[in-house]
């Protein structure tokens, strides 16, 4: 059996760097989720979601105007469907 080997992007989410970046989106969304309004206290319920997916582009994966406040139904359902599709 095959094992899947990770992209080398993966590891810029372990970062202190992208740990800053993600809860300054969250403060600058107000923890609104920018596609359904659900305002979330509980942080680990948001995603800093970026808008265009990066594919590996180191600066678009850091461009804080590429990102938005997402709660995780809609991260995890819609936008991960959208992303398959294309869209």
């Amino acid at each position: 059996m095959r094992q899947r080997v990770e992209p080398s992007w993966r590891k810029w989410y372990k970062t202190r760097r992208w740990q800053k970046l993600r809860w300054s989106v969250l403060v600058r969304d107000l923890f609104t989720c920018q596609r359904c309004g659900k305002i979330e206290a509980d942080t680990s319920h948001l995603v800093a979601d970026h808008k265009r997916a990066h594919r590996g582009d180191e600066a678009l994966f850091w461009e804080d105007g590429n990102l938005q406040c997402l709660c995780k139904q809609c991260h995890d359902r819609d936008k991960q469907r959208e992303e398959k599709r294309g869209w």
